[in-house]
């Protein structure tokens, strides 16, 4: 029985009756999680005064006994971070619909374990005599950490009534109208799961047509030459190029196709590169924390020469509302050649780190953006990994969204990767979409 339930304020209250419903559910995770509704089956618990007076304001408690599912077998939610609120349905002498809602306070909840919510609760102003029905209806799960998410759970099935509270006339002091409605927090509680953050690439939902297979080599359209020679070239602009993204996510695999582009400027023997992504779209589906999303990729080198350049962005310097695109700085490196001819790049495995998780997205099929003309440099990259004198600095920190893609100053809606971030909030994937410039 949950403590303080069955409090009459300002009366004295009648003994408090407990009683247990069960109903079938259906629990919407967060849209930025990519998860389909959930089926099941929630068992509540309302207490409530068994008898009370027109002019009372009663509070009633409202436990979940069993929530809908279980935390997805992704992240551990951590101590107090997670909030059940609901609505129950007063009908009767009186009807109204009362808003409970339950502390943040929780147990740390382990990946696949049943959820553990705190009882929520509510008050309501009785204003009839009569047998007032108490029936619970839809309940919402809120995690806060790392980003604010919500799970939406209502019935699949009508709700049987789970308290009857006999109400007698209290001599003229109703103190409302019939139908009065309660005093309420709120706010709807729930435990199905939902979220999971996730972070998959998504210019579009699924691969798009690649261009034609005759785009490689020096069809890099508007790729330089002389890059090592004597034209006196500095800049060189790459031809914007479909790659078709297999992405491993949290929650499985994805795949999207987005536009890339590589530019370079030349730097002594070397070249500073430039990779952004183009004109895909996509607004963020959740509050993304500051400095929470990380990009990099590493730049495939073919011709005359071998082996990987490392390009990377900054996280966000800002936090990003739900809603508004999310944008991209471009990705920078520097390529010190370690051969001597007509080198391509083409773009090659995106990784995006984010809050802790991270999503790696492998092209299905390469394609050359920029062909240079180089010359070998000492130590250049010939055959070797992460070449390239690297000043894009290697590993990253706060995670990062898998959005990724900055079209110069413009908006660069990435590869609405799903953000490799499976993020559970009370339950629910969390799952992040670019559409807006990390700033």
């Amino acid at each position: 029985m949950l403590g303080g339930a069955g409090v009459l304020l300002g009366v004295a209250a009648a003994p408090a009756q407990a009683a247990e419903v069960s109903y079938a559910t259906e629990c919407i995770p967060p849209a930025i999680s990519g998860l389909p509704p959930v089926q099941g089956t929630t068992k509540v618990e309302i207490t409530a005064p068994a008898e009370a007076k027109v002019g009372d304001e009663v509070e009633v408690v409202w436990k979940l006994v069993q929530a809908a599912s279980k935390n997805p077998n992704i992240l551990d939610l951590e101590q107090n971070t997670v909030q059940p609120t609901g609505t129950l349905k007063a009908a009767g002498a009186q009807t109204a619909d009362i808003a409970m809602q339950g502390p943040r306070e929780n147990p740390p909840i382990p990946k696949n374990t049943d959820m553990k919510l705190s009882d929520m609760k509510g008050k309501l102003k009785l204003t009839a005599p009569g047998e007032v029905t108490l029936t619970p209806d839809a309940y919402n799960i809120n995690v806060n950490k790392p980003i604010s998410t919500d799970t939406k759970c209502t019935p699949k099935e009508t709700v049987q009534k789970a308290a009857t509270i006999k109400v007698t006339d209290g001599g003229g002091n109703s103190g409302g109208t019939t139908g009065g409605l309660p005093t309420v927090i709120p706010t709807l509680p729930t435990g199905v799961p939902t979220d999971l953050p996730t972070g998959l690439p998504t210019g579009s939902s699924s691969p798009t047509p690649s261009p034609s297979e005759s785009e490689t080599g020096g069809d890099a359209g508007g790729s330089s030459t002389g890059g090592g020679g004597d034209s006196g070239q500095t800049d060189f602009t790459g031809k914007e190029v479909q790659v078709p993204y297999e992405c491993k996510t949290p929650i499985g695999d994805k795949e999207a196709t987005s536009p890339v582009q590589i530019n370079a400027k030349k730097n002594g023997g070397s070249f500073d590169l430039t990779v952004q992504f183009k004109k895909s779209v996509m607004d963020s589906p959740a509050d993304i924390p500051k400095d929470s999303v990380k990009p990099s990729m590493e730049v495939v080198l073919g011709g005359v020469d071998k082996g990987t350049v490392h390009v990377e962005g900054p996280t966000n310097s800002e936090a990003i509302k739900s809603g508004d695109p999310i944008e991209i700085p471009d990705l920078t490196g520097t390529y010190k050649p370690g051969a001597s001819g007509e080198s391509t790049l083409s773009p090659g495995v995106l990784t995006i780190e984010a809050l802790g998780t991270t999503t790696t997205c492998t092209p299905a099929k390469s394609e050359v953006s920029l062909t240079l003309d180089t010359t070998e440099q000492a130590s250049g990259a010939s055959g070797g990994g992460s070449a390239a004198g690297g000043s894009a600095g290697g590993s990253s920190t706060d995670g990062g969204l898998a959005a990724t893609g900055a079209e110069d100053q413009g908006s660069l809606k990435a590869l609405g990767l799903v953000a490799g971030t499976a993020l559970l909030l009370g339950g629910a994937v969390f799952t992040f979409m670019p559409g807006r410039r990390l700033r």
